[in-house]
């Protein structure tokens, strides 16, 4: 939604764009408001949410700078900016994915970055190109916790997006003493792509920071699982991002580990895990329908001392349909 607001900002018709009760609890302010120093002409519904009604029309160029680090509001107002009259410019406090600019300037796009801005000249059109989609570190951030905290585990996870931006998680699980190698890397198009191979280890607890969450901030719930079961205690701070995704994603996090038995606590910004080795059965998790949260849930159901009962665990489907799938056939080897 955020991507197409950009993108209609600048035609030259009007639309509305909707989506589901989760959808719409999701900020949407932080792309309208940039977006009308532009030019752009963006109703939203309450709170700064959607429905959003755009009337599209001529932009300006603008130089932006952002308070939170967002890929989503960066790329929206990029791909704004390449139908604006001048020259686009955003700012970030740190480096967020940059999978669009990456793409634009393969699509032939000048993109200009330089110490934490990315600028992009009006009227510039991209030029078609093949893409091949690597896989979803995202997704692929639950098999590799699961694997380091199953004894005897090894996976590897093969034709992995390697984008530095991406694989924030990979450093952190290092950090705590996970046993992951990088394989066979190489360059398509305009990603890194290679495999993943992880065994189990004995991790222990760290501390993760501002700095770090940029590069992990889907993969939280997964390594919330990890620290779960690390030596010692894990803090998150920084992490405030969290409360305006899919879910309250820091207090469906605190919910579904102390169902596990752990102890946790809330911050405003993240939260502290004191880990240990076994996590309770029995657990009955709510999702909030969070599809990363019924992932993360599954992997913690793995180490778990008893069985585990997830709701809403359809939810899955909205970034990996085949996931209970996948994550059977691995259990059963």
């Amino acid at each position: 939604m955020r991507l197409l607001t950009g993108i209609l900002a600048g035609q030259s018709f009007d639309a509305v764009l909707d989506g589901d009760a989760s959808l719409r609890r999701r900020p949407m302010g932080r792309v309208a408001v940039p977006l009308k120093t532009m030019g752009a002409r963006i109703d939203t519904g309450a709170g700064g949410c959607a429905p959003l009604g755009i009337r599209g029309g001529t932009l300006r160029g603008c130089a932006h700078e952002l308070p939170v680090a967002s890929a989503q509001v960066k790329s929206a107002l990029l791909l704004a900016g390449l139908q604006a009259d001048g020259r686009t410019c955003v700012r970030e406090p740190t480096q967020s994915r940059d999978h669009t600019e990456r793409l634009l300037a393969e699509m032939s796009v000048a993109v200009e970055r330089d110490q934490g801005s990315v600028c992009v000249r009006g009227r510039s059109v991209p030029e078609c190109c093949d893409v091949s989609v690597p896989g979803d570190p995202s997704s692929a951030a639950f098999f590799v916790v699961a694997a380091a905290l199953v004894p005897d585990s090894e996976v590897r996870i093969r034709g992995v997006c390697l984008n530095p931006t991406r694989i924030g998680f990979v450093r952190l699980l290092e950090r705590m003493g996970a046993d992951i190698q990088l394989l066979e890397t190489h360059t398509c198009g305009a990603e890194a792509v290679g495999d993943i191979q992880v065994r189990y280890a004995p991790l222990s607890g760290i501390g993760i920071v501002a700095g770090d969450v940029p590069g992990a901030i889907d993969e939280l719930p997964a390594l919330a699982v990890a620290a779960a079961r690390a030596e010692g205690v894990t803090t998150v701070r920084g992490a405030a991002e969290l409360r305006v995704k899919e879910s309250d994603r820091i207090r469906a996090i605190v919910s579904m580990l102390a169902a596990f038995g752990i102890e946790v606590d809330e911050y405003e910004d993240g939260f502290r895990i004191k880990g240990c080795a076994d996590l309770a059965g029995g657990a009955r998790v709510g999702t909030g329908g969070d599809h990363r949260i019924a992932m993360a849930a599954a992997v913690a159901a793995l180490v778990a001392d008893g069985p585990t009962s997830i709701a809403d665990a359809a939810a899955v489907a909205v970034s990996f349909p085949g996931f209970f799938d996948t994550l059977d056939r691995l259990r059963c080897r």
